[in-house]
């Protein structure tokens, strides 16, 4: 364990567990250090990781057994997190989105980049082998050339299962900060970049109502648009449409279809590591499943964050700062866009990740296939 990579964890809320689930028993990953605001959490949590420490935000940002921290705070503390570990020589890896404002997204890349540390941020889930297997198919000519996609994402929201879901609504909010990037994620490993966004956007509603938890009945503002619709210029020409709404019911639209010259393809939900991949080609009469032939197999939280540690400043890593600060880039742009009236033009590119190839969770994670 001495060559193991010292993780501290700030924010201990729901996405945590998942995150342990995925980096507790891994041969090269080691927590050492834990902290949240309520330090009953942080306690309780390092009772259950031997060899982790119970800490302050402070504390763990600036500990020396700490040589990354995944920063799993709401929204509008990404970036103030990310700040403090990179100001103290820490690498750090984020939940998505990088920051709630594009301003302070540049400025953590920026600060980075000064101090020689690296940043990674959700989504992983595009990993998978959901994702990974439709791009495979892309690249090796399914569909022939891409013309157009679609991406819809629409749920009543998550305050009826989530005991206090405040942030959703919120700046750093909404349902395209909060569940767009899993869809813009997955269309750049498609497609390619974004050039250009027009959006349109509004909120159904000015409150809502939480559904669960002690403060169930509660009534929480809604601060930010619960719908945002826009049109998505790829670099290559593609065109993607995409839809994001917590004021919907719920939708029998694929969540990702991709369209092409000789096919059309049906993408899983890309907030899944896994799902079916389908194809219709031009003469077929009907749908086929594709095989999973590329991701880490039964993938799961973290799992980006083990492809980021692993990178090892040798190559990028596919959940990179600089794919999310595009992603966010394209979010705040359809927002503007909306508010604004008018076609927006971007300017941060990316460089689309690596392909996965199919990798068994014996070999991502020393697990039984």
């Amino acid at each position: 364990m001495g060559d193991a990579h010292r993780v501290g964890i700030v924010g201990l809320g729901v996405i945590s567990r998942a995150y342990l689930d995925t980096l507790v028993g891994h041969a090269g990953v080691r927590v050492t250090a834990v902290a949240d605001l309520d330090a009953s959490r942080s306690a309780a949590a390092a009772a259950e990781l031997p060899g982790a420490r119970a800490l302050t935000v402070e504390e763990l940002l600036s500990s020396p057994d700490v040589d990354t921290v995944l920063n799993l705070t709401t929204p509008a503390a990404h970036a103030e997190i990310a700040l403090g570990a990179i100001g103290h020589g820490k690498n750090v890896y984020g939940e998505k989105p990088l920051a709630a404002t594009l301003e302070d997204a540049r400025a953590v890349l920026e600060a980075a980049g000064k101090a020689g540390t690296g940043v990674g941020c959700a989504p992983d889930t595009v990993l998978g082998t959901g994702v990974q297997t439709a791009r495979a198919a892309v690249e090796a000519g399914s569909i022939g050339r891409p013309q157009f996609a679609s991406a819809v994402m629409v749920t009543p929201g998550h305050e009826r299962w989530h005991p206090h879901p405040d942030f959703y609504y919120t700046a750093g909010g909404g349902p395209l900060l909060d569940m767009g990037p899993y869809y813009l994620t997955s269309l750049v490993h498609l497609l390619g970049p974004v050039r250009a966004v027009t959006g349109a956007a509004g909120r159904l509603r000015a409150e809502r109502v939480i559904g669960s938890g002690p403060r169930a009945g509660e009534r929480i503002p809604v601060e930010v648009d619960s719908h945002v619709s826009g049109v998505l210029e790829h670099v290559n020409g593609t065109l993607t449409t995409l839809t994001t709404s917590f004021d919907g019911v719920a939708t029998t639209a694929a969540p990702i279809e991709v369209h092409g010259e000789s096919g059309s393809l049906s993408v899983p939900d890309p907030n899944r590591f896994d799902g079916e991949v389908r194809l219709h080609a031009l003469g077929d009469t009907r749908w086929r499943a594709l095989a999973a032939s590329a991701g880490y197999a039964d993938g799961a939280r973290g799992v980006g964050l083990l492809d980021f540690l692993t990178a090892d400043g040798e190559r990028v890593p596919r959940a990179s700062g600089e794919l999310a600060l595009h992603v966010l880039e394209t979010m705040t742009a359809l927002l503007r866009s909306a508010a604004e009236g008018r076609r927006i033009e971007l300017t941060t590119s990316a460089q689309v990740p690596a392909p996965v190839p199919l990798t068994a969770a014996a070999q991502w994670h020393g697990r039984p296939a």
